[in-house]
């Protein structure tokens, strides 16, 4: 029989994170040049406290338009209740390649949640990927894919190479020779 010893505890990965560190790098993230109003874009901000459910988000007040917001406003992460820590542990895991099941499991939610935080992740990393343009000689070749068949069961008994369907255009990535 195993027992856990009292020296040494099993220790989550949420505990070894800083809060502090996470929201200093996150400020650094979202303003590279500085605090400025997400209204007018000034860089006339005054602190003005903080969030009452989370200490080290800071509120702030633009001087020059008199709008308030705070670390979040702007970013997914606004009016979401889960602290910024288990979002950038989130992220880590992510990048690992670790499935939404094990994700849950390590940060301590429920599968359902972790799903949802996750697919709002990705979304937005996919709308700021850069697009892919393509250059150069592009080959364009006839292809014809079979949808399926459903509904229409004498089409599957069909023989022969030839279709009845017209075939539609393809064309695949830049040319390699």
């Amino acid at each position: 029989m195993t027992t856990k010893s009292s020296t040494n505890p099993e220790i989550g990965i949420l505990e070894l994170i800083d809060p502090a560190k996470c929201y200093e790098f996150f400020r650094e993230k979202k303003w590279p040049c500085g605090i400025c109003c997400p209204k007018c874009t000034s860089n006339r901000v005054k602190k003005n406290g903080h969030k009452r459910n989370a200490p080290l988000c800071r509120n702030y007040k633009c001087n020059n338009c008199g709008c308030r917001f705070n670390d979040f406003t702007g970013t997914i992460l606004a009016r979401k209740h889960h602290p910024i820590r288990v979002w950038i542990v989130m992220l880590y895991l992510m990048g690992l390649n670790l499935s939404n099941r094990q994700i849950a499991a390590e940060l301590d939610l429920n599968p359902d949640v972790a799903h949802r935080m996750t697919i709002l992740l990705r979304s937005e990393i996919a709308a700021r990927k850069p697009g892919c343009k393509v250059s150069g000689v592009v080959e364009c070749d006839e292809v014809y894919v079979i949808a399926g068949h459903k509904g229409h069961p004498e089409k599957v008994r069909q023989k022969g190479r030839g279709t009845t369907v017209q075939s539609a255009q393809g064309c695949s990535g830049p040319r390699n020779s």
